[in-house]
């Protein structure tokens, strides 16, 4: 049976879901690639709360804004460290671009 691009996608989602999760001190950072913007989000998956998100659209520029923008807002709330969840795409292009603009301002993934 031949699935979709979206069906793998969802499928290595729930297989990095199983083993990432967020808490109040490690918050988890989520992603989501539309063909406009990019999303992410903040939660902290203990209480089931998101804490913060943004979007940017799909350029390295804008990419590396939001990455500086979302830490400094973690920093602001006294959170140094957080988990990464890539969504199940791969981790290159937008994805690592937005990953190195928060390791360059002070978040540890």
């Amino acid at each position: 049976m031949i699935k979709t691009k979206k069906e793998n996608r969802i499928r290595r989602k729930i297989r990095v879901r199983k083993n990432v999760s967020g808490t109040s001190e490690k918050p988890r950072i989520f992603v989501f690639k539309s063909n406009r913007y990019l999303h992410v989000g903040v939660s902290d998956d203990t209480t089931g709360v998101v804490l913060m998100g943004g979007r940017a659209k799909r350029t390295s520029k804008e990419v590396e804004g939001l990455g500086s923008k979302l830490a400094g807002q973690l920093e602001k709330k006294k959170l140094s460290t957080a988990v990464f969840d890539r969504s199940g795409y791969k981790y290159h292009g937008l994805i690592a671009k937005f990953v190195e603009s928060l390791r360059s301002n002070g978040i540890k993934i």
